[in-house]
């Protein structure tokens, strides 16, 4: 690990300020993934902010606006406390059971809910430096496109980069249409649709999100919905504990009856950020809760995948998995 600068900020306006006005600095807030990446010598900054200490822990019900009747998590918040918050289990469970799929309890005691949106790809080479990454270094090829990539894309990939986005936490929040808002480096705010602020690969896959430099993540919007009766994560991994997905998938239903007035359907494992299933869900909409129309609706957003030699698999693993996920949030009765 190459030296570096250390500087705690007490306030959101001069960690942004000092982190936007320096190309090579950057933020740390539980330190769950920045820290393992400058050990392994993936990232050098040259100077730490430490932002563990801003107020922005908390999670309160949204009053007023486009979110109105929804709920706002801080961007500091602990994954731990956030998923065990009671407005967050009893309306939002599908957000609780994801973030306590991720990771150990040991990590999420320490991860915060904006550095797991800002986590990076978990491929082995992009972790591997004597490996070529365009992500790690953009011009120097994708190792795993032609290499062992079991673990990797089948939707989104590019000729640049077929790495997938590790968060559980993000799938669910893809799923829920969440809001991301941000501090801007000019002491301005702005929010972005969670559906855009990951990025697909395309020619620049070392950009993993549209934030700009030095922008901070200060809270998660989630807007009202009826679906915490009609909800269910499903991860499928290599071993039950401390496993990245394979393939993941948070499903959630709207029911009147057996009829599907409304459904989201959001997948992990699959691409370079989480993938929102609108084929799946298209399909669904006005038919039938029935195992039927779940495999018919799975089979025809699967279509659509590009698997790569190790990873044709997952296009037979994302078929059932969504088909069993949607069987179970259908199956849910509200008190998960």
């Amino acid at each position: 690990m190459r030296p570096f600068k250390y500087t705690s900020a007490n306030d959101s306006q001069s960690a942004v300020k000092q982190v936007g006005t320096h190309p090579n600095a950057m933020f740390l807030a539980g330190g769950t993934n920045i820290i393992d990446l400058m050990k392994e010598g993936v990232e050098n900054p040259d100077e730490l902010v430490d932002i563990s200490r801003l107020k922005m822990t908390t999670v309160t019900p949204i009053t007023a606006g486009i979110n109105a009747g929804g709920v706002s998590i801080g961007g500091m918040g602990k994954n731990t406390e956030t998923a065990n918050h009671e407005l967050i289990r009893l309306h939002y469970p599908l957000l609780t059971q994801a973030i306590l799929a991720g990771a150990s309890a040991q990590i999420r005691n320490m991860a915060t809910n904006g550095g797991n949106l800002m986590q990076r790809t978990r491929c082995p080479y992009f972790y591997d430096v004597a490996m070529p990454c365009n992500k790690r270094i953009p011009g120097t090829g994708c190792g795993a496109k032609e290499g062992i990539n079991r673990m990797h894309a089948i939707f989104g990939w590019s000729e640049q980069c077929v790495a997938v986005y590790p968060s559980d936490m993000a799938v669910a929040l893809a799923a829920l249409d969440a809001t991301v808002n941000v501090q801007t480096t000019d002491g301005g705010t702005r929010s972005i649709q969670f559906q855009d602020f990951h990025r697909l690969p395309g020619e620049h896959p070392e950009k993993d999100n549209n934030l700009l430099h030095g922008e901070l993540i200060t809270s998660i919007e989630l807007p009202k919905n009826n679906f915490a009766d009609h909800s269910y994560y499903l991860k499928v991994r290599d071993r039950s504990s401390y496993a990245f997905a394979l393939v993941s998938i948070a499903a959630a239903l709207e029911l009147q009856g057996k009829m599907i007035t409304n459904v989201r359907i959001a997948m992990g494992g699959v691409a370079h950020k989480p993938w929102r299933a609108r084929i799946a869900e298209k399909m669904l909409v006005g038919k039938k809760a029935t195992a039927a129309n779940f495999k018919a609706a799975a089979e025809a957003e699967m279509e659509k995948g590009r698997p790569l030699a190790y990873n044709k698999f997952k296009i037979e693993l994302g078929k059932r998995g969504i088909a069993r996920a949607l069987q179970m949030a259908m199956n849910q009765d509200g008190s998960n």
